[in-house]
């Protein structure tokens, strides 16, 4: 599945290849961020990178605006097709944009995308009644919360703390540091949403 990869304004660590038909679309500040890679857009109000990019296509947006820079590119890969996203460099700086960003991955999943942020040490998924699968050999830390009210039939198998059919709820934060231990490891929700959180 082709991909949409989109550059923030904040460090993002190891990055993916780009391949024949993925979109690189740089998010304002992002586009400090890219790594010498030529972006195929360059969106936003452009008030992170303080002057606007020249030699690229650009779509500039007044700083007076309901979405964030980072949704406003979304919103362009989805406008060109893509149901797959990669968002580099939304966690960390300002606490209200890593919330944001978060809310942009429940965007993605409202709308049925894949969807992975990415920061400099952390990565973020969000399930939503469904199962995720760690390949044999990862190690660090992951947490999982409850992204509602509720998460029901929340299932750990592989880690240090395993659980099976658990109800995690957004008000106890029992899903912090858990650990992988080598082996393959599964997440599943059967009912609601789930937040992961992993060292990269």
């Amino acid at each position: 599945m082709a991909t949409c990869y989109i550059y923030g304004a904040m460090p993002c660590g190891n990055t993916e290849k780009i391949e024949e038909g993925d979109l690189l679309i740089a998010a304002d500040g992002g586009y400090a961020y890219l790594q010498e890679q030529k972006p195929d857009l360059v969106v936003g109000d452009f008030d992170s990178l303080g002057y606007v990019p020249e030699g690229e296509q650009i779509i500039k947006h007044p700083m007076q605006k309901d979405d964030t820079d980072m949704l406003l590119a979304v919103k362009e890969g989805l406008k060109r097709g893509y149901r797959k996203f990669v968002l580099y460099g939304g966690i960390g700086g300002r606490l209200d944009h890593t919330i944001a960003n978060l809310q942009v991955l429940a965007f993605l999943q409202e709308r049925g995308c894949q969807a992975v942020l990415y920061g400099e040490k952390e990565e973020v998924y969000l399930l939503r009644n469904e199962t995720i699968t760690f390949s044999a050999g990862r190690k660090g830390i992951l947490s999982v919360f409850s992204f509602e009210k509720e998460a029901r039939g929340v299932t750990l198998c592989g880690l240090a703390y395993e659980i099976t059919d658990a109800v995690l709820t957004n008000t106890f934060p029992i899903g912090t540091s858990n650990e992988f231990i080598g082996t393959e490891a599964q997440i599943t929700v059967a009912d609601g949403s789930l937040l992961v959180i992993c060292e990269r």
